[in-house]
């Protein structure tokens, strides 16, 4: 799959859900806590394209709901992750000596711990809900960017017009802000974007566990936890939420690549 295409695709998926994340008020046929216990587990109908789960309630409204769940968790937590890493990293990388070696000490420590349970001891001791489960998340998700930020202000600080800067008596705050980070944001905005699919991911895991978002709130890896008792009879409660997780993470991931080839100067025919 060349950039261009991986590029287009990913736009067109990324922004297709994000559209229907900000329209789902009007683009929900039912309201998504609307229950018909009489039809529960209902197969997909034309008045339910995706069925109906075990409540009776329009799994397609919940889905489409489910992506504002999804997509606020995921830009969300790659904001936080990204100014917290990139600081550090930034810090790390041009301070060197010993605020170095603390930050990455403190990166190493996190890194030590698998990621997922860390982020479900931390939901264990928080307790769930959204906006824990987006610290948990950022406090997972950090150390990749200080590490990358770090790796760049290594290469930087060592060129021309920085120590220029420094001859000249510039604050390191100011050249940090002015030359550094202008300059490492390309790595920086791939490595994002990937960063939300890893959360949206990571959200949907943690609602499955019965940690995240909370009843009747609609989230794909709630969806798929109610849906996994009716597998073999009522297959539709599990098959659309989790197609949803799989199209919106293919998505990110398509436009991460095409950015990473788009903007890496080494890739035949880079138009930057």
């Amino acid at each position: 799959m060349t950039g261009d295409f991986a590029l287009r695709l990913g736009c067109i998926l990324t922004a297709g859900f994000i559209v229907m994340a900000l329209l789902a008020p009007v683009a929900a046929p039912y309201s998504p806590a609307a229950q018909d216990l009489y039809h529960g587990l209902d197969a997909p109908s034309a008045a339910h394209p995706f069925g109906q789960d075990r409540l009776g309630r329009d799994i397609m409204s919940r889905v489409i709901h489910g992506a504002r769940v999804s997509l606020l968790v995921g830009f969300a937590t790659v904001a936080v992750s990204l100014i917290a890493g990139t600081a550090l990293g930034a810090a790390a990388g041009y301070a060197g000596g010993r605020v170095d070696s603390v930050i990455m000490r403190l990166c190493d420590v996190f890194l030590a711990f698998p990621g997922i349970l860390l982020a479900v001891a931390l939901m264990a001791a928080m307790g769930p809900g959204l906006s824990n489960v987006i610290i948990a998340l950022s406090l997972m998700g950090w150390t990749g960017y200080a590490r990358l930020a770090r790796g760049q202000a290594l290469t930087l600080r060592e060129r021309d017009y920085i120590a220029a800067a420094r001859a000249l008596g510039v604050a390191p705050g100011r050249i940090i802000a002015r030359h550094l980070l202008p300059n490492m944001a390309a790595p920086l905005l791939v490595e994002a974007t990937f960063g939300v699919a890893a959360a949206i991911v990571g959200e949907a895991g943690l609602s499955f566990l019965g940690l995240g978002a909370q009843p009747p709130t609609p989230s794909w890896g709630a969806m798929l936890a109610e849906g996994r008792e009716f597998l073999l009879v009522a297959p539709h409660v599990t098959l659309f939420p989790g197609l949803a997780i799989m199209l919106v993470t293919l998505g990110v991931n398509f436009l991460g690549d095409g950015l990473r080839d788009w903007l890496d100067p080494k890739t035949p025919g880079q138009r930057g």
